[in-house]
């Protein structure tokens, strides 16, 4: 399952404020897909919450775009140990 091109958000509600702990809750729509992918992901990393996954998956983000914007560039090395630039970001 690729993750990457099945990512299909819903309409997001309004942020609702801050809670006294510094959390804010956000609620948001998935298809049935995305909602598989998050499952299995969720297995696979032996996460105890969706959230630890999209926690984890926003950390990753974030690394990187800032490393793009940086101009770094992510190379894959396949089982083979031919590499190939990770286009993600156009």
């Amino acid at each position: 399952m690729s993750f990457s091109d099945q990512v299909v958000a819903g309409p997001v509600l309004p942020e609702r404020p801050a809670r006294g702990d510094g959390k804010t809750r956000v609620q948001f729509d998935l298809p049935a897909r995305s909602m598989a992918i998050l499952t299995e992901l969720k297995e696979k990393m032996d996460a105890t919450s969706y959230a630890e996954v999209i926690k984890n998956a926003l950390k990753l983000y974030d690394g990187l775009i800032t490393e793009v914007e940086r101009g770094g560039e992510f190379m894959l090395r396949d089982k083979d140990g031919n590499v190939t630039s990770f286009r993600m970001f156009l």
